[in-house]
C-alpha cells in the first residue's frame, strides 16, 4: 500500500459546470478539511455524463501539476453500485468514481501503484446524498488525503485489475496506413487523434515527417498540410500537427476542423501517403 504524507495541491474536475453551487459546496468540504492546500480547477466544462471526455481531460492534465490529488466527479452512476475509489499513482491520487475516469491518467502519471475502495464513511460528509457524493464522498476524502491522511485508512486496498476500464481509442499502423479515431474535439474544434507521430512514421516508413498525407474520413478523404502549427497554412486551410499532448491532430488556420471536415469524437481516421499527383491540391 502506498502512503504518504501531504500533497503539494488538490486539482478538481467535474460536469457539474458554474451555473449551480455545486463546485463551491464541494469546495468548501476541500476548505474545511484541508485549509492552506490549494485547488487547482481543471475544468467544470465537461459535457454532463461524458466519462470519456472527463478522462482525456484528466489524462492530458494531471501530469502537468505538481503532486497532486485529483478529486474527478463525471459521475452518471452516482448512488448505484458503482465504487467509489483512490488510485495512487506516480506520486499522485486520484479520487473519484470507478467508472473509467480515473484510469488513463493513472497510466499517464506512471501507472497504478495501489487502489483502494472508499469504505471509511467516518472521512465523509453526513448526511451522505445519493446524488451528490461529490461533495460528501469525494470532496472530503480527496482534501483529507491532500492533508495528509495515508491512503491506507481512506478504505480498504482492492485489485487494480479489477477496475472499470473504458474501452481504448484505435490505433493500427500497417504498411503505408495508420488507422486510429478522433479521441477528442477541444472548445477550438481542433481534432486530437488517437495517433501518435511515430505511428505515422512507422506507417510510412520514414522518421521524418511527408509535406502532406490523405486524411480518409467519413466524408470522404482529403490531402492535408503537415505542418508544425497552425500559421505554417493559409488561413483556412486543414493541416495534421502534434498537440500538446503529444498526440497527432487535425485543424485548420483560423478555423474548426470538426465543423469544416465533419468530425466528432469516435469518427474513424486514416492517415495514408499523398501520391505525387495529389501533392498540390
Amino acid at each position: 500500500m502506498t502512503d504518504r504524507r501531504g500533497h503539494s495541491c488538490l486539482s478538481f474536475l467535474t460536469d457539474y459546470g458554474t451555473r449551480d453551487g455545486f463546485v463551491a459546496a464541494c469546495k468548501g468540504q476541500m476548505l474545511r478539511h484541508a485549509p492552506g492546500v490549494p485547488v487547482i480547477d481543471i475544468t467544470h466544462e465537461i459535457p454532463p455524463g461524458d466519462v470519456r471526455r472527463g478522462a482525456t481531460v484528466l489524462a492530458d492534465t494531471a501530469p502537468e501539476l505538481p503532486d497532486a490529488v485529483h478529486v474527478c466527479v463525471v459521475d452518471p452512476g452516482v448512488g448505484t453500485e458503482r465504487r467509489a475509489v483512490a488510485i495512487a499513482a506516480g506520486g499522485h491520487v486520484l479520487v473519484g468514481p470507478d467508472n473509467g475516469l480515473m484510469v488513463w491518467a493513472a497510466r499517464a502519471l506512471g501507472g497504478i501503484d495501489a487502489v483502494v475502495e472508499l469504505t471509511n464513511a467516518s472521512l465523509w460528509r453526513h448526511p451522505v446524498s445519493r446524488t451528490f457524493h461529490g461533495r460528501d464522498v469525494y470532496a472530503p476524502v480527496g482534501a483529507r488525503i491532500a492533508a495528509g491522511l495515508p491512503l491506507s485508512e481512506a478504505g480498504r486496498a482492492v485489485d487494480p485489475a479489477g477496475l472499470v476500464r473504458l474501452p481504448e481509442p484505435v490505433r493500427e499502423v500497417s504498411a503505408g496506413l495508420a488507422r486510429g479515431e478522433v479521441h477528442a474535439v477541444d472548445r477550438f474544434g481542433n481534432c486530437q487523434l488517437s495517433l501518435l507521430p511515430e505511428d505515422l512514421h512507422a506507417a510510412l516508413g520514414s522518421p521524418e515527417p511527408p509535406a502532406r498525407v490523405t486524411v480518409r474520413l467519413p466524408g470522404g478523404a482529403r490531402s492535408v498540410a503537415v505542418a508544425p502549427t497552425f500559421g505554417a497554412v493559409p488561413a483556412g486551410e486543414p493541416l495534421l500537427f502534434t498537440d500538446s499532448a503529444g498526440l497527432l491532430a487535425l485543424a485548420v488556420n483560423g478555423g474548426s476542423a470538426a465543423d469544416l471536415l465533419g468530425l466528432r469524437v469516435g469518427a474513424p481516421v486514416e492517415l495514408a501517403l499523398t501520391s505525387a499527383k495529389h501533392m498540390g491540391e
